[in-house]
């Protein structure tokens, strides 16, 4: 019975525990977080999102008449989809990215109420700079202002604080628990082999699970997005966040399912090796006929 509770908290705490580490050295790491967001900014989505919503914004500032308005947006877009393949919009990329995250994991570990914002202000004055080298039309006229996009509400930031610090905590210890109980629950068992077949299939369950809480994350946090956020963009970067624990379910999947072969194969062989190797019964003697 203690066997096959410890086996049933591993197999439970096995996806929970990818989460917690994913979230700890995946999302938490600035290094791996940089890593991971840096290839979006050659990712087409990404651009084509980046370069309609900054064409808008600059077609929003300079006022064009309107038989020129439909041309002049035109060549506003293309010469600003042309600027998001440059090195210097891979940079400010690079740039904006690890503000962002930097300002977030510092919300996170402080105490304070503010809300979390960065200043727009130095990726606008390079891309400024970028357009008038390459004399697009009114790139001169791009106002510099300080704008403030929030990133966390402060109402936000409670909540968020809590789930941080037990992510802190558990990213690390969650896996280890669950590979200890998962062992402790097979030594203890009377039949292990039964018990590594329930511990390769309940990981395999468990693996399979989070790979589906992830599809249904995604379609969840696209359907909550603002209006004029680019749906194809934001899922560009919820694949890209979620690349190594998509990649992690899908190991684990196949690990827990080629273990639970591996014991039932091995089961079998041990049982016909036993019957093969049992003595024959032997035959029941006839009785002797008395003759007359």
């Amino acid at each position: 019975m203690l066997s096959a509770v410890l086996i049933g908290l591993a197999c439970l705490l096995t996806p929970l525990g990818v989460l917690a580490a994913w979230a700890k050295y995946g999302i938490e790491d600035g290094a791996r977080y940089a890593a991971t967001t840096a290839p979006l900014a050659s990712d087409a989505l990404v651009r084509d999102a980046i370069a309609s919503a900054v064409t808008d914004g600059i077609m929003r500032t300079v006022h064009v008449r309107q038989p020129l308005e439909g041309s002049v947006h035109a060549f506003v877009h293309d010469a600003v989809r042309s600027f998001t393949g440059t090195e210097a919009f891979r940079s400010a990329w690079d740039t904006a990215n690890l503000s962002a995250h930097d300002a977030v994991m510092r919300a996170l570990r402080d105490d304070g109420d503010r809300p979390v914002t960065i200043d727009l202000a130095p990726a606008t004055e390079r891309l400024k700079r970028q357009l008038a080298d390459e004399h697009v039309p009114f790139a001169t006229r791009i106002p510099v202002a300080h704008r403030q996009i929030t990133l966390l509400q402060s109402e936000d930031l409670t909540k968020l604080r809590k789930g941080f610090h037990v992510l802190e905590v558990t990213g690390f210890w969650l896996p280890v628990a669950s590979a200890c109980f998962a062992l402790t629950g097979i030594l203890l068992s009377l039949y292990r082999r039964r018990a590594v077949l329930a511990t390769g299939l309940g990981t395999a369950l468990g693996a399979g699970l989070l790979a589906v809480a992830i599809a249904v994350g995604r379609r969840m946090t696209l359907d909550d997005l603002p209006a004029g956020v680019s749906h194809p963009a934001a899922g560009a970067v919820y694949d890209a966040l979620t690349e190594t624990l998509r990649m992690v379910s899908w190991i684990l999947l196949g690990l827990g399912l080629a273990v639970a072969l591996g014991a039932w194969l091995t089961r079998r062989y041990v049982r016909r090796r036993r019957a093969s190797a049992a003595p024959a019964p032997a035959a029941a003697e006839e009785p002797t006929r008395v003759q007359a």
